[in-house]
């Protein structure tokens, strides 16, 4: 008894400093707050944005809003380009409630970053210092870290919220973990290629965009940029102030390209490297010599290591960091041989051009850069592409009208380079009808003309079922046939050759107007007779000759065509599956080849169903992929790829190797089987 009364009044005695050593923690972390928010929450602006956008062939603006900090003592602010991006007009509220109006310095969606400019030479006391904070080093964030994130969540300016660091170097995969993911900006352009972004818990809600992340030492160590259900991602102070010095040197941000996309190495059992998974047509690498399947070991001397997903971003900042216009040795190894490659450095393009109304025609139109058009598989940059049409003006009412997605390359008989030559020929047109506007819809070359006063009747569809003629048609309408020169010219002009099709083999070329069939005129002046060329054609036979009568450059000639049958269809072609790792392909078909842009003798299979749960599902294997090797064996038709399913069967890899085209690179899926008996 005595010794559980002194126990106890040990305990009594050890745990009476124990509340106020709480208190005093306590009292220090409130300290810590406050300073932190002292030496930031000063600088914290809320951004009210006059946005633009494009929608119907008109310019559409709407107010938004957002946050940012300023940086500098000239008043330099950085916030997210979701906010700033595509904006008219910025105004920048500090918490003391003064209103600066801001212009833009620079923009770089690859991060999702702007870097603005405060106009102090418009404020009433120009002699007033401009708050600014101090930017810190994100590499130092540690896991549990208290933050906070600053910003006018739901325009409900100057907030703040604390939390902790979660993970300070977070990447985004599948959810399979095969892939890295891109944060989606629209129209295609994405934003993370450089990002390892800082998980946090502080409170992020819309309008949050662009605000500061602060550790509590009073430094911005992120600019937040999403949140949601718990958690928050920031972009690291370090990427941040990199692209603030890059804007404040040269008015933009300068990157270099090796034009290859990288893949980690981790399922391949290696600890150094990177694996080469796709390398751009045409790019830098792909001109050196560098293939899918290498494994890039250094450039100029320096490692390349990419073992894990969170390895990528860094190493894509590497290559961005290269000065363009140098030549860099690349060290790589295929299969089991080092090779050195001479790279030449180009400089990294912005994936979208400007968009801009063409009010005279009422159309949007977005200049074509080189990588949209390398991305999107075009023969060149050349052209304006068609973002929007507006209903009742002359673009709406051409014959055929012309649709978001085209391609214009010829405007009233001159050739359009670029947007400068396209506005600039668009500008001189006055109110002149009849106008020939030449363009590219999909692989189509199509001519049309644009006349406010009419508005085309409904165009049929024009499918081909037995007999074939490889090629696609537009009808030659009186309008067509003015625009070409020859008013009474009537038929079906060629809009596309299928290449290797007894048509191509043939002589006819994009251009050429079929006039006559087999001795017979092809009466056709109206968008609905498309269908008088199909029935010509159905009521003849597979392997007959069609003598086609054809105006070229203004002088009927004949050619002589065999029909062919036409091409199967994807429900038509050969299927296999795999069982054990449970996804079904089929071969490829002709219009694979057409619509894709593969290559005539393009091998291997298209991936048509991953059951969902299985082997490749978990692995990232995708339903449209089209398989070219598995286990670095080629996969050309069904039986290769029955034969590589037999391979893996009596093998039992526990890790298999497919090699894949998805939409315009390569890629590597690891499927992990576990030898197939889910140990």
């Amino acid at each position: 008894m005595r010794r559980l009364k002194l126990l106890a009044a040990g305990l009594a005695v050890v745990a009476l400093p124990v509340v106020p050593a709480r208190a005093e923690e306590t009292v220090k972390a409130h300290e810590q707050v406050e300073f932190a928010r002292d030496q930031v929450y000063p600088a914290l602006v809320n951004i009210a944005v006059v946005s633009m956008g494009f929608s119907g062939g008109r310019v559409e603006r709407f107010p938004s809003a957002g946050s940012g900090v300023i940086v500098s003592p000239a008043g330099h602010v950085l916030t997210n380009y979701h906010v700033a991006g595509e904006s008219s007009n910025l105004v920048c509220r500090l918490p003391s409630k003064e209103a600066i109006e801001a212009e833009v310095v620079a923009h770089d969606p690859l991060t999702d970053l702007s870097v603005l400019r405060l106009k102090l030479e418009t404020r009433k006391d120009k002699n007033l210092p401009i708050p600014f904070a101090k930017i810190g080093d994100s590499a130092r964030l540690a896991v549990g870290e208290p933050v906070l994130a600053m910003g006018n969540p739901l325009t409900l300016s100057s907030s703040m919220t604390l939390g902790i660091v979660g993970n300070p170097s977070r990447v985004f995969t599948s959810f399979t973990g095969s892939d890295m993911d891109d944060m989606d900006l629209g129209e295609g352009q994405v934003t993370g290629l450089f990002t390892r972004w800082i998980q946090h818990d502080a409170l992020i809600l819309p309008g949050n965009s662009g605000g500061p992340l602060v550790n509590l030492r009073g430094e911005v160590v992120g600019i937040n940029e999403l949140g949601g259900s718990g958690v928050g991602f920031a972009i690291p102070s370090n990427l941040a102030s990199h692209v603030l010095n890059q804007a404040l040197t040269h008015g933009e941000v300068r990157r270099g390209w090796l034009g290859v996309t990288v893949f980690p190495v981790e399922k391949m059992g290696r600890k150094s490297g990177a694996l080469v998974s796709s390398t751009q047509p045409g790019g830098p690498a792909d001109k050196a010599g560098i293939q899918p399947g290498d494994v890039m070991l250094s450039v100029d001397g320096a490692a390349t290591d990419a073992v894990y997903f969170e390895d990528v971003p860094n190493l894509y900042k590497a290559f961005a960091d290269l000065e363009a216009g140098r030549q860099v040795t690349v060290r790589v190894l295929r299969g089991k041989e080092e090779k050195s490659m001479t790279v030449g450095v180009v400089r990294m393009e912005r994936y979208l051009g400007d968009e801009h109304p063409v009010k005279n025609l009422g159309l949007s139109v977005r200049e074509i850069t080189g990588p949209m058009a390398l991305f999107r598989r075009w023969p060149s940059k050349d052209g304006v592409l068609v973002t929007g049409v507006r209903p009742g003006f002359p673009a709406d009412d051409a014959k055929p009208s012309l649709n978001a997605g085209d391609v214009l390359v010829e405007l009233d008989g001159k050739p359009i380079t670029d947007i400068a030559s396209f506005k600039a020929i668009a500008d001189g047109l006055g109110k002149k009808p009849g106008i020939r506007v030449r363009m590219r819809r999909g692989n189509d070359d199509l001519v049309t003309v644009l006349d406010t006063s009419k508005k085309p009747p409904e165009s049929l569809g024009a499918e081909l079922p037995k007999a074939w003629l490889g090629v696609s048609t537009q009808v030659v309408t009186p309008d067509v046939a003015t625009a070409l020169g020859a008013k009474d010219l009537r038929g079906f002009r060629i809009t596309q050759v299928y290449p290797g099709t007894e048509a191509s083999k043939a002589g006819l070329l994009v251009g050429d107007v079929l006039t006559a069939m087999n001795g017979s005129d092809l009466k056709a002046s109206r968008i609905q007779d498309a269908e008088v060329l199909k029935r010509r054609i159905e009521n003849m036979s597979v392997g007959e000759t069609a003598k086609l009568t054809v105006v070229r450059d203004g002088k009927p000639t004949e050619l002589s065509v065999v029909l062919e049958e036409t091409p199967n269809t994807a429900s038509e072609a050969k299927t296999s599956s795999d069982p054990d790792l449970e996804y079904k392909v089929r071969s490829i078909v002709f219009f694979d080849r057409v619509e894709n842009r593969w290559p005539l003798d393009q091998k291997g299979v298209v991936v048509t169903e991953v059951t969902r749960g299985g082997w490749a599902s978990l692995g990232g294997l995708s339903s449209g992929d089209l398989i070219l090797r598995i286990q670095d064996e080629p996969v050309d038709d069904i039986a290769g790829f029955d034969a590589a399913v037999k391979r893996i069967k009596e093998g039992k890899p526990s890790i298999v190797s497919i090699f894949v085209r998805r939409g315009y690179r390569t890629n590597f899926v690891f499927v992990t089987t576990y030898g197939k008996e889910g140990k």
